[in-house]
């Protein structure tokens, strides 16, 4: 499946965490081999820097609306991630070849693996309350918009709805839906709000240990069949599309 999920958000990206139980300390040469590995297929992942926390990030270098590429090794995860890709399937191409060169380059088994997570990420901008409009919104019928929409309540400075489901009996495959506001209380006091992104992630987890073992690549390709079916069925629908219409609505 292959969704232009760019074209409902201000930004779309999918970003990839591969945590692991012992700490990731490569050599200079392993990290080298393993950069060059990915570059031959991405070129333009040419840009190496080294992070303040002591991470190191291989990444393209382009224009803010451009897609974007990157990999980032940390001493307890893997990350990478596309940010505006074309379509989910331009990013998940990007993880597999991560994935497949990373046990080999990194020296990881399956013993190491501690879980596997896929984000997306639709960010929609908004100049106002985030708070009050995902309260408007996501919860005007439900029973708790009575505390919300109470008289004495004035503004509505925090209303960030965080849910999880697992979705096998073993509970080592979960899914998450964040709605993340960025609105601060003195933006709310002032009646002075900049234009900030207000951001719904969806994430799948995949955990090692509670069930048999499964191949690398074949858990990431799992994650993010789910991902992209649960944000067509519901995360667009039920969350993005409604927040998208209630912004466009607003003054």
């Amino acid at each position: 499946m292959s969704i232009p999920f760019g074209a409902l958000c201000a930004d779309f990206y999918v970003s990839t965490r591969l945590f692991l139980k012992l700490g990731l300390t490569p050599d200079r040469e392993t990290i080298l081999h393993f950069f060059d590995s990915i570059r031959r297929e991405y070129p333009a992942l040419r840009k190496l820097r080294r992070r303040d926390d002591g991470g190191l990030v291989l990444e393209e270098d382009s224009d803010d609306d451009d897609t974007r590429r990157w990999i980032r090794i940390e001493e307890e995860a893997l990350r990478f991630g596309c940010y505006n890709p074309a379509d989910s399937a331009e990013a998940h191409q990007l993880g597999e070849r991560v994935l497949e060169h990373a046990p080999f380059h990194l020296t990881l088994s399956d013993l190491d693996y501690d879980h596997l997570e896929v984000v997306y990420g639709f960010d929609l901008e908004y100049r106002g309350n985030h708070d009050q409009l995902i309260a408007e919104t996501i919860w005007g019928d439900h029973p708790l918009s009575a505390f919300l929409s109470d008289e004495r309540a004035l503004h509505t400075i925090d209303c960030q709805p965080f849910l999880g489901v697992t979705l096998t009996p073993e509970c080592d495959v979960q899914a998450y839906v964040e709605i993340k506001s960025r609105t601060t209380t003195y933006e709310v006091r002032t009646g002075r709000y900049e234009p900030q992104p207000l951001t719904v992630y969806l994430t799948l987890r995949r955990y090692w240990g509670l069930s048999e073992p499964e191949p690398l690549v074949e858990a990431y390709r799992d994650l993010c069949t789910r991902a992209d079916e649960l944000a067509a069925d519901r995360i667009v629908p039920l969350i993005v599309n409604p927040l998208a219409h209630a912004i466009a609505s607003r003054p």
